[in-house]
């Protein structure tokens, strides 16, 4: 039986070398005294926006407040219906509601667990004015339909990118879809600072200049306030690492791809493990490498018996967190979602992941299916 202990995510020197680039960078910006909006910030947003084939990236503090930049950004406020996945990470729902709109939630597929434009279109009504398609996981949702929905509703199509950086639909990069897309920065993410961080991206040029006032107290110019803001600045130290890992994006998601590839041949039809699914003309970049099985508490207690690391994303899908009761979901109300909670295990996938702690994690569930059936 392996004794190797095994992260479920660790920060290694992979490419390797990435590490004294991203400490020189650092380096550079501490000698600049631009603490705040620095160079290294404008440099950076133009490298972003260029990746993602948006015409302008605004940096922020973290995810959470891309969102609610985006979301101000785009008028959403007071009695607004935005249709959103069920089962996403909290902060997506919550940005709804610190801008005063109605989170409408709307089941996943139950394959890629992401949102389709079929089910959101479900619960359009003469209210709804966004819908937040998050490519979750690392996978992109299947666009064209939320851009035909947007285009027949007059919606708003606002991308939660903030875990598939680097993701692709149609060959086109996740991101430059929506009228304006937030992601995040966090440590974890693919593209990850070294603290929080995010940004907006867009085409649309009042969106732009919007989000620039918002995100920087509501001015154009200092002491000029235009807007009643906020503080949500892109720190210039991160923005200077990050500068560093956006050149390494693609081989370190070409990593999370291999190391995916080697999950899905080597468990492959074992128990009644369901492996991810990745739909035509998407791309995904595993930032989360998901399993599903009826038996993941007993999996997931005997992988940390072995030593090695996992996750569940997400145990307690929004329409049953205490926080929103309000909605007047229910248990049952949506059984996909349900269903991965109920289901779901994130195993150990990294860049810089070792052979031998693969072997590990792959060797440790044969065996447990060998026992359990």
């Amino acid at each position: 039986m392996p004794s190797i202990q095994v992260p479920y995510f660790a920060f290694r020197d992979y490419p390797a070398g990435i590490n004294q680039q991203v400490e020189e960078a650092l380096l550079g910006a501490l000698r600049s005294q631009q603490y705040i909006l620095g160079e290294e910030v404008r440099a950076f947003e133009n490298e972003f926006a260029a990746y993602v084939q948006a015409g302008i990236a605004i940096g922020v503090g973290n995810g959470y407040d891309a969102l609610v930049v985006a979301l101000k950004a785009a008028g959403i406020g007071a009695g607004d219906e935005v249709i959103v996945p069920t089962n996403t990470f909290i902060a997506t729902v919550n940005a709804v509601v610190q801008v005063g709109a109605i989170p409408v939630l709307a089941e996943p597929d139950r394959y890629t667990c992401n949102l389709t434009a079929i089910e959101a279109s479900e619960h359009i009504t003469p209210r709804t004015k966004a819908i937040i398609p998050v490519h979750l996981y690392g996978q992109a949702c299947e666009m064209t339909g939320f851009l035909r929905l947007a285009e027949q509703h007059n919606l708003t199509i606002i991308e939660d990118f903030a875990q598939a950086q680097g993701a692709s639909y149609k060959g086109r990069p996740v991101g430059s879809f929506g009228h304006i897309s937030p992601t995040s920065f966090y440590p974890t993410k693919n593209l990850g600072a070294l603290g929080d961080g995010g940004a907006v991206v867009t085409s649309d040029p009042e969106l732009a200049a919007y989000a620039h006032m918002y995100h920087n107290y509501g001015q154009q110019q200092k002491y000029h306030n235009q807007l009643i803001g906020i503080n949500s600045r892109l720190d210039t130290l991160q923005a200077a690492a990050l500068r560093v890992k956006l050149q390494h994006l693609d081989a370190l998601n070409g990593e999370r791809q291999r190391l995916a590839q080697v999950y899905l041949t080597a468990l492959q039809g074992i128990g009644d493990l369901v492996m991810p699914v990745t739909a035509p003309d998407c791309t995904h970049v595993y930032h989360i490498f998901n399993i599903r099985t009826k038996q993941r508490d007993a999996l997931q207690l005997y992988l940390t018996e072995q030593g090695i690391q996992t996750a569940i994303h997400y145990p307690v899908p929004v329409h049953l967190q205490v926080a929103y009761t309000y909605l007047g979901y229910e248990k049952g109300s949506f059984p996909v979602a349900e269903e991965l909670a109920d289901t779901s295990l994130s195993l150990p996938l990294f860049p810089g992941m070792t052979e031998a702690e693969q072997e590990a994690v792959v060797t440790c569930i044969h065996t447990f299916f060998e026992r359990h059936g």
